[in-house]
């Protein structure tokens, strides 16, 4: 058995350019501030990852070994000696086991053999002192922390150059510049709490000052191209999900220039895909797992309010450029459906429909959303329903109302935010309540326009509560089958439901007589 890795092959003719190594360069006046950079690390690396240690003897390898191991482990007392003479030492962490290797007394390679180097790597945060000691097999995804001695400003003062290779050079670019924006805006002596996050590649984390101050660091890249689906394009440029930070951003200030309660933005950094926002809490809309009827009272009020206040078809960027708020238009609302086909059918069904099955589908459902899609008067949030909405009782009337979650937000019918909040797809909303939210809802749209016709806003509702519901059984399959979230499926019998009430409407006659021929028992639900 060879030491690991195999190094990579040279690039073939047309093969994607490997990420140019990203440097970031710091001065660290004494242990504490090695300390701090070892922390820092510790927020980018996990099972898999390499970070090598490179520098002179007594440049502090070790010290920032022994301190990156004990935030890996949360473990800030726990002895972690050089691994001078035992050449290797294993730690285990929460989620994945922590080897750190000292390799200076390494002769050639070949020995990495002899001391079992490939199966201590697997899975594992790999830490190498002197790692140029693997020779050409060191990997191509790496971390180079380099640390130097600089006599003259003081024994403890070094300074580190961390230079992200391959895979780390995008990780490593976002580190760089969460702790820009931290040290800019004052915020940079806060803790860091990693934050539960969404089914999107957004993560959270709160900041808590020592004077007990809290706010959220929103970390939200750019989001990568996907293969083309249809017309060239990839599926979140058809389906107009938002592609950086900038819609987030735009529409949390048009949220709250009417009033209502969007997270106040405190600083933001559009080309890193970052922004401190303000905390709003963690109090909910439910409670025991049901809706707390007056706080969705509320919640409907918010969206009859924002139906009728206007929709600017573009809102201002902090920058001074502006955000165009893209249609919610038919291929958008088609692309969605489409979901169904490709991941629930086939993986939760265990259908495999032919070709001219697909294609009555799409026609069945294109027919009928025709009728909502050339409908752009609102903004539609898309996301609007209890996991983004916070409860905040020291406010008054609508602004109790916290909107957390709208970076897709689209042009489209009024319709399709009341039935994600009133068919949420996380907790069973009892028919009585939907009811009565859905007749508050058209009271207040009625109170301001004597001509809203609600019959035909349940049409659309209908509609579009189906669409959403198909959409979501294709969006929680494809978490279970690609990305390794089988909580979602426990939620796929309550959509179920709720679609096929949506279909009971005249409105779906044929898409209701795809499901009865196809997926019949998506209507016994």
């Amino acid at each position: 058995m060879s030491p690991p890795p195999i190094p990579s092959p040279p690039a073939q003719a047309g093969a994607k350019a490997a990420p140019t190594p990203v440097v970031w360069r710091m001065e660290l006046a004494d242990e504490a501030d090695t300390a701090a950079l070892a922390a820092q690390v510790a927020h980018m690396v996990g099972a898999g990852d390499l970070v090598t240690l490179s520098g002179d003897l007594g440049a502090g390898k070790t010290a920032f070994a022994r301190a990156l191991i004990r935030h890996v482990c949360d473990d800030p007392g726990l002895e972690a000696p050089s691994p001078t003479f035992t050449l290797m030492q294993t730690y285990e962490a929460a989620d994945f086991p922590v080897l750190h290797a000292d390799l200076y007394r390494l002769a050639a390679p070949d020995d990495l053999r002899e001391l079992g180097w490939e199966e201590a790597c697997e899975g594992a945060l790999v830490l190498v002192e002197w790692a140029d000691r693997i020779g050409p097999a060191l990997p191509a995804d790496r971390l180079d922390v380099a640390l130097r001695l600089n006599p003259a400003r003081g024994d403890d003062y070094r300074e580190a150059t961390l230079t992200g290779h391959g895979a780390f050079a995008e990780r490593l670019a976002r580190v760089r510049g969460v702790d820009r924006l931290l040290q800019v805006t004052g915020w940079v002596d806060a803790r860091r709490d990693f934050m539960l996050g969404d089914a999107s590649v957004r993560a959270y984390e709160r900041l808590v000052k020592p004077d007990g101050s809290t706010a959220i660091l929103m970390i939200s890249p750019p989001r990568p191209d996907g293969p083309p689906v249809r017309y060239g394009r990839p599926y979140s440029a058809i389906a107009r999900l938002a592609e950086t930070i900038d819609p987030f951003l735009a529409v949390a200030e048009g949220l709250r220039a009417r009033g209502l309660s969007a997270p106040q933005i405190y600083a933001a950094s559009s080309a890193d895909g970052l922004a401190i926002i303000e905390d709003l809490g963690g109090e909910g809309v439910v409670a025991d797992g049901a809706p707390i009827p007056e706080r969705y009272m509320d919640a409907t009020s918010v969206l009859a309010f924002l139906h009728v206040s206007g929709a600017p078809t573009a809102l201002p960027l902090p920058d001074g450029r502006n955000y165009p708020i893209p249609p919610y238009d038919l291929e958008a609302l088609l692309i969605e459906v489409d979901l169904l086909l490709e991941w629930y059918a086939p993986h939760v069904a265990g259908l495999s429909l032919s070709s001219s099955a697909k294609a009555v589908f799409l026609s069945a459902w294109r027919a009928a959303l025709d009728r909502v899609s050339i409908c752009r008067d609102s903004w539609v949030l898309r996301d609007y329903h209890s996991p983004n909405l916070i409860w905040l009782p020291e406010r008054a009337g609508l602004t109790r109302v916290g909107i957390i979650d709208f970076q897709d937000c689209v042009l489209g019918h009024p319709a399709y935010d009341v039935a994600s909040l009133l068919q949420d797809a996380r907790v069973s909303v009892p028919d009585e309540l939907e009811l009565r939210l859905l007749t508050h809802y058209a009271k207040a749209r009625r109170a301001i326009d004597a001509d809203f016709d609600m019959s035909a806003f349940a049409a659309a509702y209908a509609l579009l509560g189906a669409q959403r519901a198909t959409k979501i059984l294709g969006i929680f399959a494809r978490l279970d089958r690609r990305d390794g979230k089988p909580d979602y499926l426990a939620h796929l019998p309550r959509v179920e439901r709720y679609l096929a009430k949506n279909l009971q409407h005249p409105a779906l006659v044929d898409v209701r007589g795809w499901y009865k021929t196809y997926l019949p028992r998506l209507l016994e639900a």
